[in-house]
Parts: C-alpha cells; structure tokens; sequence
C-alpha cells in the first residue's frame, strides 16, 4: 500500500498549519482512497534528544568505529525515525514559522534523522551524497507576515531556504511549499491568504 507521511510541527490543533493540513489530507484522501497516512506529530513523537549515546554513535560511525551496545540502540531510534521517512512515496509537512525560522521539534527531528550511512554519505572524490530517494513533498508553512506579496514588515524566512537545503541534502528535491500568511493582523488580509493557500492545496493534493 502507498504511504504518504505527515509531519505535523505546530503544538495547536487549531494552527493555521494545522488547518492547512486537514484540507490537504481530506482531499487526498478522497482522490486515494487505497493510501496509507503515516501522521507524525511531532509534540507527541518520542524524540531522542541529540546527545549522550545517539551523539557517540554519529562520530562513531563517521570515524568508522564499532557501535558500543548503548550507542548501537540509541542510532535504532534514529534509524526508525528516518525509515518512516524513507517509507514514505510522499511527504506532508506542515509547520508554522517560529521566530523567522522553524519550531526547535522540527529542526531536532531533521537533526535526528540526518545522520551518515543513514540518509546521507560522504565520498572523498565526490563529496557529501543523499541517501534517499526523491519524492513529491509538500511543505505548509504558516507565518504571521505575509512573505507572498512582500508586505513582510521588516521580517526574513528563513525557514523556507532552511527546509529546502535540509531535504535536498538527504535527497528530496521535488519540493512543493504552499505559504499561508499573514496569520496576524486585520482579519481580512488573513481570511484571503487562508482562503488562497486552501484552494491550492485543495488543487494539489488532488493530483499529488
């Protein structure tokens, strides 16, 4: 059975992102009726935190060392968390932008799963290499500046050149993202960038 994986990075079940996602999904489901969703929260995931065994265990392997017992089963929640991933014909994430950038649960899972001999290698001819294989991925991200038509107020995103360099370093390159914003402000500069952002999704998870 196709798997599609969702990434959910926002902690409010009412988030913009979240709501984004719930039109996405309704639609694909309806356009798939035979595809699996693999949902991963990311506030209720198990994330090991970067450190201790698993941060042995990645200058082990870079070293070419032998894994101890501890450090062979904190890289087993790793590699468990980057087989959903790689599992996964498509990819959803749905994210808010925190402070210009993305919320510390999605950048530790990406630190998490980034890990060589698991989604990346490095070759001395050739240098760093992906590990996985490409596939469709769409990015939602919800942001209180409007980043669509300029009006930005002074703000940067650095979210999206973050997550665009981040997948394709581990391979994915056929990254779609769907902008929702502004998500603070007058209510009807709001209502149309939630409006514009779910027709596309609607569009897209249709065909994706």
């Amino acid at each position: 059975m196709p798997k599609l994986l969702h990434v959910a990075c926002s902690p409010r079940a009412d988030s913009e992102s979240a709501a984004g996602a719930r039109v996405f999904l309704d639609r694909f489901r309806e356009s798939h009726p035979d595809w699996d969703i693999d949902a991963m929260n990311l506030w209720r995931e198990p994330l090991p935190e970067f450190e201790g065994y698993l941060l042995e265990a990645k200058y082990a392997r870079i070293g070419g060392k032998t894994f101890t017992a501890s450090q062979h089963d904190a890289f087993a929640v790793a590699e468990r968390l980057a087989l959903r991933l790689s599992l996964a014909d498509r990819v959803l994430i749905s994210t808010p932008m925190w402070n210009f950038s993305i919320p510390y649960k999605l950048k530790q899972w990406l630190d998490v799963i980034i890990q060589p001999g698991l989604t990346f290698r490095f070759d001395p001819a050739q240098g760093y290499l992906p590990l996985l294989t490409d596939r469709p991925t769409v990015v939602i991200l919800a942001s209180g500046s409007d980043f669509v038509t300029g009006m930005n107020r002074g703000r940067i995103d650095m979210a999206t050149p973050y997550l665009r360099e981040a997948l394709r370093f581990i391979g994915i390159n056929d990254l779609r993202l769907v902008p929702i914003g502004p998500t603070t402000g007058p209510a009807e500069p709001i209502r149309a960038a939630r409006e514009a952002a779910h027709r596309r999704l609607t569009e897209m998870a249709a065909r994706f």
